[in-house]
């Protein structure tokens, strides 16, 4: 089973410590959340900066939220990072379910999954070196926007979600799922993007990258994750229940990270609120 690291948003600063040292370590993936209306560094910036500082572990969004972006520039960025790490960068991207990014954004929230299935046919395109328009409108001509992906065809795609109608984009778009979910109930979710994917004939199996929330250390660590991780989803009314399911010991981590291998996951990412670098270590020595 491979295991990444999801990086706490709390300290940006500290963020290049984390990196190295998972880099230096068992982990396969550093991943890292996006919002817009909240005090967390911008995505694709922050890993641009950890891949520079790191020599083989992937960089991965957790999600990007794709219809607050423009989508040819997202494409260019995208395209560009993938090629300067090698295609070490994974794109996991979603909607977004906060009314105040769509406005800070100027994106109507009301149309976000119709306007990301836009964008991934755009980007598709741009990525195979296609141009962004067919033949001259207006007089204008918009031909293709590079760089060349490393990866043919652009960087590997996850989506993440909930509904039927995010899963399916797995398989229409995607390379892979993003779940973030207990065990107890990934598994109907594996199941749904396993099965999209057999009905528009794809080929082998979409890679399913689980996510479990995780705090190691001393008692002010795990306070510190919990406060954090509880002012990230206060806005969705669940915020306790939602830290309640915080994995705080090595056997809770160790048996999620065993009941994601038995549902057939390919990589688990262990989240992390709590800002203190040293949890990169005791998970390592844990795994």
């Amino acid at each position: 089973m491979n295991v990444g690291i999801g990086l706490p948003i709390g300290d940006p600063a500290a963020l290049l410590t984390w990196a190295q040292r998972a880099d230096a370590g068992p982990f396969t993936t550093l991943g890292l959340l996006d919002r817009l209306v909240y005090d967390n560094p911008e995505p694709l910036v922050a890993l641009a900066l950890l891949a520079g500082a790191t020599s083989r572990i992937r960089v991965q969004t957790e999600v990007l939220l794709a219809p607050l972006r423009d989508t040819a520039l997202l494409a260019k960025q995208a395209a560009t990072l993938d090629r300067m790490t090698g295609g070490r960068l994974v794109l996991g991207l979603g909607v977004g379910g906060r009314e105040d990014d769509h406005r800070a954004s100027g994106t109507d929230m009301h149309t976000r999954g119709r306007r990301l299935d836009e964008q991934m046919a755009v980007m598709r395109r741009l990525w195979a070196g296609e141009p962004y328009e067919d033949g001259v409108r207006g007089g204008v001509e918009v031909g293709p926007i590079g760089p060349a992906p490393a990866r043919p065809g652009g960087p590997e795609v996850l989506f993440g979600g909930f509904q039927p109608a995010a899963i399916e984009r797995v398989a229409r778009w995607g390379d892979g799922f993003l779940a973030a979910a207990a065990p107890s109930w990934a598994g109907g979710l594996f199941d749904t993007a396993r099965r999209f994917w057999k009905q528009y004939d794809r080929p082998g199996e979409p890679r399913i990258v689980a996510q479990v929330n995780v705090a190691l250390g001393p008692d002010d660590v795990i306070q510190d994750a919990r406060t954090n991780m509880h002012a990230y989803y206060a806005f969705t009314g669940i915020a306790d229940r939602m830290v309640s399911g915080m994995l705080t010991t090595p056997t809770e981590i160790h048996e999620a990270i065993t009941a994601f291998t038995d549902l057939g996951a390919d990589e688990v990412m262990l989240y992390c609120y709590g800002v203190d670098p040293n949890q990169v270590d005791r998970l390592a020595d844990i795994l």
